[in-house]
């Protein structure tokens, strides 16, 4: 299960696909919804993924930015461990700004056959502070896809164009 930008929820032809996932609708009072829901199937044994930052990352180099604190906190919430899970080569079957153009950029990158790689890294101890676990779960996340990258000490093979820059320090 996802907890994922309502908005995708309302794309055209995801929003069937995210069926069954929770949407969060930033900004709002849904969100706190969106939090007791992860935190309650959590707490009943079901696995939540979430992207820490929040959001698609903006770093040019797709490493992961400084997250938010709703990983860790839905953690000390529910009781539930943070297994850090890193994949690397999605960018090379959609690029950041294709969702317009998805079909055609995905139909392209299948040509060219590329490689998604995922690793699973250790239980993460969510202690401390909410930002203190934050900042141990994105550590952990940038350990977990370091080997991923071997060939890659600065920046990767595919460097997206459209990706725009960071804007400021992480959020």
């Amino acid at each position: 299960m996802f907890l994922a930008d309502a908005a995708v929820f309302r794309m055209r032809g995801l929003g069937w696909i995210m069926k069954g996932h929770i949407p969060v609708a930033r900004g709002t009072a849904a969100v706190t919804r969106a939090f007791h829901h992860a935190a309650a199937e959590l707490a009943g044994g079901a696995a939540v993924l979430v992207y820490p930052e929040g959001r698609i990352g903006l770093d040019p180099g797709l490493w992961p930015e400084r997250g938010k604190t709703g990983a860790a906190r839905l953690a000390q919430a529910s009781g539930a461990p943070v297994v850090p899970v890193a994949q690397w080569g999605a960018h090379e079957l959609v690029p950041y700004a294709a969702p317009r153009g998805a079909p055609r950029a995905l139909a392209r990158s299948l040509r060219r056959r590329p490689v998604v790689r995922v690793h699973f890294g250790p239980p993460v101890p969510v202690t401390g502070t909410p930002r203190q676990a934050t900042d141990a779960i994105t550590a952990a996340l940038a350990a977990a896809l370091a080997p991923l990258r071997p060939d890659e000490p600065d920046l990767p093979r595919h460097v997206d164009p459209t990706r725009p820059p960071p804007m400021g320090p992480p959020r």
